[in-house]
């Protein structure tokens, strides 16, 4: 058996957003796997819900396609795709089941997402996000021939609190909710005047952000609208009725939280997530089903301590009378169902692994008992498959093995759950050892990783599954937990970190270090620690505050606190929640709760790891921590990735994924005395990275 690299992040696929067919026998899936150095194969495929038959595509292998979504009927799909653009707008296609090639919908200058099927089958809703002068000119209708846009404004003029988000700054564009006829096609939608083509229909039209479009029969619209004196700023959303027959909207309820999503009935009843907006981000999503006629409003899930999960959204069963939804639950995902109308307390119905998308379908009518819930999570011992859950045998089955012939010659560790107290709380959290047995005179060194959020939650399997079995193959005991301000255990464990971020979070991760360092096979004078975004932020607060770690690798994190709220995008509400203040009121304190604030006490090798383009913890704070640490003499280096976001570790370009894991070994081989290693400012540029040196570094060779 091969030991796991880096490199083979090329070689694996993950499957996500699985979409049961209405009668519940097939489901259709995306499948994405790195096919070269900067991109993406990411294709649709369909399988028997029985798990008969192998997987097969359905889409082409050209551009990049999202959202699989069955027609009522059953006989139709329609996804979203970039094939055949010269950009990364997605564009609406549908697919005939029964045999034909796939056709093109839309040409929508704002590019479509969030696509919802009416109940008749005849239309399609969407969001798209354009700009005032793109509704004027009718190009958010369809695009003219001759358009070409402009790359963006020359200079940029700011008028909104939150100005940019994934990557991308806004530059005027606002996104709305938007109907297009199934059957159109791009040639009917550009005729000379798409405005009387009909074909595509504005639902909203003025500069506001609309989102999560979701049909009542098959002549009403909902969907949400952030409101508020500056909606920016607010965390009221407004959810709307729109009559498509009249034109007509008007708001049947307002919730708070960050986003809602929306799943009506043709009865008028809508199903949409809430959060208390007293300090909202320290607050668990619940469930609730508003009545539009009446206006009443019941709660669904206030009995159960856990906030919805953000991977499944909220979705009825076919009987319309059964909501079903997803949670975080110590280092799993449950899914659970619901009566609508209150009369009895949420039941699990699974907990998998790590759930990245769940839906249900079955004969109408079905209730919790005979449904089928098709799903996509990851496991100890693969990093993600679909599945099917029958609900009426009690029984699920693996439809799809995506990895099988590249796991098969890989050595794959299964880690051990490791329970521990810190403060007289109970954590829980695991450790990976190498798979090779340790000798009695050479114990492993150990890897901590601590994740972000900080209101996330861990498992043994999802995103992190390779990064942590590639380390445990270099030699490394890896070391991570679900310390106090995680989700999956509860509203009281979720706001124990309430202003203190960093004392709190490091207690209990120490006490996990402290319970394996006990190990025999454990070198605990060999420990290293790493995380990103919160995770970077507690790695570089715990350099400040021990001289434990050998070296460290902090990445995408906070470094200031009040320069990440001046910078970020709307992530400046963690601030304002987790810490109930703002920079003006107390500058001095949270000086002392950034690890800026403790930078001089720093003397651990600290290799920095961010994102060039990264909008929720903007690099202009890691650029401050590293200047210190440079003017202290520590040891230290700034890797930039150019073109990345803050998602660079999940879906970066795959050359800069398999540069990250790589690069944060390589420091830590140079401080480990189980590895014969220099230091990595030591080393030749390219040295030991597979990827070529993709990204670059700035920093002295010595």
């Amino acid at each position: 058996m091969e030991p796991i690299t880096a490199a083979d992040y090329r070689d694996l696929a993950v499957p996500s957003d699985p979409r049961v067919s209405p009668d519940g026998d097939r489901v259709a899936f995306v499948r994405r796997q790195p096919n070269g150095d900067d991109s993406y194969e990411t294709t649709v495929y369909l399988v028997d819900a029985a798990g008969e038959g192998e997987p097969r595509r359905l889409t082409i292998s050209e551009g990049s396609d999202a959202e699989p979504r069955w027609s009522p009927s059953g006989d139709r799909i329609a996804f979203t795709s970039t094939r055949g653009a010269d950009d990364d707008r997605q564009q609406l296609w549908v697919l005939p089941l029964d045999g034909g090639e796939a056709r093109r919908v839309t040409d929508a200058v704002g590019g479509v997402s969030q696509i919802a099927w009416s109940p008749d089958g005849e239309r399609i809703a969407f969001v798209q996000s354009v700009t005032a002068d793109d509704r004027e000119a009718d190009r958010d209708l369809a695009v003219p021939d001759d358009y070409e846009p402009e790359e963006h404004p020359d200079p940029r003029v700011i008028d909104r609190t939150v100005y940019r988000a994934a990557e991308r700054y806004f530059d005027g564009r606002r996104p709305g909710v938007y109907v297009v006829d199934a059957d159109a096609s791009v040639g009917g939608v550009t005729d000379p005047d798409p405005a009387d083509s009909g074909a595509v229909e504005r639902v909203t039209d003025r500069d506001a952000d609309f989102a999560a479009p979701s049909w009542g029969d098959a002549d009403t619209l909902y969907y949400t609208e952030a409101v508020g004196d500056d909606p920016d700023d607010s965390v009221e959303i407004a959810i709307r009725a729109h009559d498509l027959a009249s034109g007509e909207s008007e708001v049947v309820h307002t919730t708070t939280g960050w986003g809602a999503d929306l799943a009506a009935t043709d009865d008028g009843r809508v199903a949409f997530t809430h959060a208390e907006p007293e300090q909202v981000s320290m607050q668990p999503t619940d469930l609730r089903v508003l009545d539009a006629e009446s206006g009443a409003v019941t709660d669904l899930t206030g009995g159960i301590d856990r906030g919805l999960a953000r991977d499944a959204a909220p979705q009825w069963g076919p009987d319309d009378e059964t909501l079903y939804f997803a949670t975080p639950d110590e280092g799993k995902t449950a899914l659970w169902h619901v009566p609508a109308d209150g009369s009895a307390e949420p039941e699990r119905l699974l907990r998998p692994g790590t759930v990245s998308g769940a839906t249900v379908g079955g004969d109408a009518g079905a209730g919790s008992e005979s449904v089928t819930v098709a799903y996509a999570a990851s496991e100890w011992d693969h990093p993600g498959d679909a599945f099917a859950y029958d609900a009426a045998a009690d029984e699920t089955t693996r439809l799809t093995e995506l990895n099988a012939d590249c796991l098969a010659e890989r050595a794959v560790g299964e880690p051990e759950e490791v329970r521990f107290e810190s403060d007289g709380v109970e954590i829980q959290g695991w450790l990976l050892t190498p798979p090779e047995p340790a000798d009695a005179d050479e114990p492993y060194p150990l890897a901590v990783e601590i994740h972000g959020g900080p209101h996330a939650m861990w498992s043994t399997s999802g995103t992190m599954w390779h990064e942590f079995q590639t380390l445990a193959a270099r030699g490394y005991a890896v070391f991570w937990s679900n310390p106090r301000g995680s989700t999956g255990y509860g509203e009281e464990f979720m706001q124990a970190i309430e202003r203190d971020w960093g004392a709190v979070t490091l207690d209990d991760v120490m006490a996990g270090v402290e319970t394996v360092a006990d190990r025999p096979e454990i070198d605990a004078s060999n420990a290293f620690v790493t995380g990103g975004s919160f995770g970077g932020f507690m790695a570089s607060w715990a350099v400040g505050q021990t001289d434990y770690f050998s070296a460290a690798v902090a990445q995408r994190g906070v470094y200031d606190l009040t320069g990440f709220y001046g910078s970020t995008d709307a992530a400046y509400k963690l601030v304002e929640g987790d810490f109930d203040t703002v920079p003006s009121e107390e500058p001095q304190w949270l000086w002392e709760q950034s690890p800026t604030g403790h930078a001089d006490a720093v003397d651990t090798p600290t290799l920095l790891i961010h994102s060039e383009d990264d909008t929720r913890t903007p690099i202009c704070t890691a650029e401050l921590y590293h200047r210190i640490l440079r003017k202290n003499g520590v040891d230290t280096r700034f890797v930039r990735y150019p073109r990345e976001g803050h998602e660079l570790s999940r879906s970066g370009e795959p050359a800069h994924v398999v540069d990250r894991i790589e690069r944060i070994a390589r420091w830590f081989d140079g401080y480990s005395e189980h590895h014969d290693a220099e230091r990595a400012l030591d080393r030749p540029e390219d040295d030991g990275l597979s990827a070529g040196g993709d990204g670059e570094e700035n920093g002295d060779e010595s």
